[in-house]
């Protein structure tokens, strides 16, 4: 039986599972769209998981991270629940030592971790503005009627790249539309476009930091060549694409229960049957004061299983007691 580590990265866009052995080898990912329902796409990450398993495992730890951690350490029992950015940096760390600076680009946010020695000394995130997410790029490859895998080639072969505003994602969709009725090809106006959304990250997310080698890229949008070209062209570095770029969150959920595991024995994993269980979630305003707390109520089954979003704790905290009445 082989011991393995689980972990679960949930975002607005995409929900992304890893199974990483205690090699620190990768066994299975999953890349999956969350689409709004965080907790139908974590139990379809689950189902993936288990048919990429090809021999007896025993998952000894689970971590969490993204916008979701909290409500999928409820579903699964999580060991360790981290933000992002410790996350992503614990990944980043694995795959190149000494790493420096992390760009990390996703479906709707954006975000830069500096390290120094090994340890997260400064980070920004962008999770207001649309341009230089991957949805951005999405939309703008489907107007233009190319596939998201040909856009980052086709800016490899520009030869006359031409400036685009990219400081908003509006304007930078109305100024690509006026060159291309100005008759520039798409090759140079896509080159262009990849030009103006790596300056829109360095301008919003670097100002003012000092943005040093080993510069690792990670995110769904690392997969575009056109980006990681732009962001070479601007540095005047090599920007690295570790091999799993895509589910890196995920990766460093793996390492960090990993971590947990070897100074706790067990788990509280609630194994992969999970995925047969229902789920809904409900969430009401508590008026016991001026807060006015949003409390999230999770339903297993129709039975009360978890409660957070209560500054007080009334709610969290008699969970137990309120079961019972329900029971």
């Amino acid at each position: 039986m082989k011991n393995c580590y689980l972990g679960i990265d949930v975002g607005s866009v995409s929900t992304n599972v890893v199974l990483m052995d205690e090699n620190k080898e990768i066994l299975g990912k999953v890349y999956t769209k969350t689409q709004g329902k965080p907790i139908d796409a974590v139990k379809r990450g689950l189902q993936e998981i288990q048919t990429q398993i090809t021999e007896e495992i025993k998952v000894k730890g689970v971590g969490t991270t993204g916008s979701g951690r909290h409500l999928a350490s409820m579903i699964v029992g999580a060991d360790v629940i981290k933000n992002e950015i410790t996350a992503h940096g614990i990944a980043a760390l694995n795959f190149v030592d000494g790493v420096r600076t992390i760009f990390e680009i996703g479906g709707q946010d954006s975000k830069i971790i500096l390290l120094k020695n090994g340890i997260i000394s400064d980070f920004a995130m962008n999770t207001v503005c649309a341009a230089g997410t991957g949805s951005f790029l999405d939309r703008q490859a489907a107007r233009l009627d190319i596939p998201i895998h040909e856009f980052g080639q086709k800016a490899l072969s520009s030869k006359n790249p031409v400036r685009i505003a990219g400081r908003c994602a509006v304007f930078a969709e109305s100024d690509m539309i006026h060159k291309q009725q100005l008759g520039h090809n798409q090759e140079d106006i896509i080159k262009g476009l990849c030009d103006a959304l790596v300056r829109n990250f360095l301008n919003n997310l670097g100002k003012g930091k000092d943005l040093v080698g080993p510069v690792v890229f990670q995110g769904g949008v690392a997969a575009n060549v056109g980006i990681k070209k732009s962001f070479e062209e601007a540095l005047g570095c090599e920007v690295l694409v570790p091999p799993h770029h895509e589910v890196m969150g995920a990766i460093g959920c793996c390492l960090l229960a990993q971590e947990h595991a070897a100074k706790n024995k067990s788990t509280v994993f609630k194994g992969f049957d999970i995925v047969h269980s229902g789920y809904q979630v409900k969430g009401f305003e508590c008026e016991d004061c001026s807060n006015v707390c949003e409390v999230i109520e999770i339903m297993k089954d129709g039975q009360l299983t978890a409660r957070w979003g209560d500054k007080c704790g009334k709610w969290s905290n008699n969970i137990e007691k309120d079961k019972e009445k329900l029971a």
